[in-house]
């Protein structure tokens, strides 16, 4: 009883960060998994079937609050559902660890982006919409739905990230948009992880922990996004994005030694541009 108080607590927290910032339902849970010694496989099917209903739970919060742009959304669920499907099958044949630090890299340069772009955004110099193309769409989807089903966690970190980079994009329609879309996602992977794994390896302790969280946070985060300004939204999702793909890059380059400092100058950062960007709006 104390464990699954506990998971659940955690999913509740994932959930929260995720609905909020657009990412980290999959990477947070499948971490917590992959340390306990399940298997990537397992691990992720888990994930995913969890984020079934945790996603669905989003989505409609989402929807409720105003914060998603259906265009988009449309635009994104189908090519996410066959790179999340593809991924599902594929995952115990690909070298996940070896793709990983890449990936890392470019999420951490797209976060700096963010972030100083979002530093510099009025208050009125943002759009209605997304105006996402359907070419940007179908690459984006394929790729970050993709990573999340081999990886546990990427369609957040991949597609949130790419999305905010557009000038003058609506910060929280982004986080509306990319948390509700992800419901076709979790189907889709967890579709490709049955047909590749079947029933009996699901975890379903862990899913109904990180499900019982995640329903009770979907719509506090929907809430939460609706109250926070965009430019402020902004830099929140890209220090945020900096400092989770930092710990893979600390990770592979072996300087583990060096962790603590780098994530204090990152946190420093963070919390300076978030000052800055308060204080800007504020003048305006």
């Amino acid at each position: 009883m104390r464990k699954l108080i506990v998971f659940a607590f955690i999913g509740f927290l994932a959930q929260l960060i995720d609905g909020s910032l657009g990412m980290a339902y999959g990477v947070t849970s499948t971490s917590l998994l992959l340390t306990f010694g399940i298997a990537p496989a397992v691990a992720s099917a888990s994930v995913h079937l969890a984020e079934v209903v945790t996603t669905a739970a989003s989505g409609v919060s989402h929807l409720k609050f105003g914060n998603v742009d259906r265009q988009a959304l449309f635009k994104l669920i189908i090519p996410g559902s066959i790179g999340a499907f593809a991924g599902a099958c594929f995952l115990s044949q690909l070298p996940g660890e070896v793709i990983k630090p890449y990936i890392s890299l470019f999420l951490l340069i797209l976060g700096v982006f963010v972030l100083f772009r979002f530093l510099r955004t009025t208050k009125t110099s943002e759009k209605k919409s997304i105006n996402l193309s359907r070419k940007k769409s179908v690459l984006l989807g394929l790729v970050a739905g993709f990573a999340d089903a081999t990886g546990g966690g990427g369609w957040g970190p991949i597609t949130t990230p790419v999305l905010l980079s557009q000038k003058g994009v609506p910060a929280r329609k982004v986080v509306g948009t990319v948390d509700t879309s992800e419901f076709a996602i979790a189907v889709s992977a967890t579709l490709g992880f049955l047909i590749a794994l079947g029933w009996q390896d699901v975890n379903w302790f862990w899913v109904i922990s990180l499900m019982a969280g995640g329903i009770i946070a979907a719509p506090i985060a929907a809430w939460i996004v609706t109250k926070l300004p965009s430019h402020l939204l902004g830099v929140l999702v890209g220090g945020f994005i900096v400092l989770t793909n930092a710990r893979t890059l600390i990770v592979t380059c072996g300087v583990d030694d060096w962790a603590m400092s780098i994530y204090l100058l990152i946190l420093l950062g963070w919390a300076g541009s978030l000052i800055f960007v308060i204080r800007n709006n504020k003048k305006r």
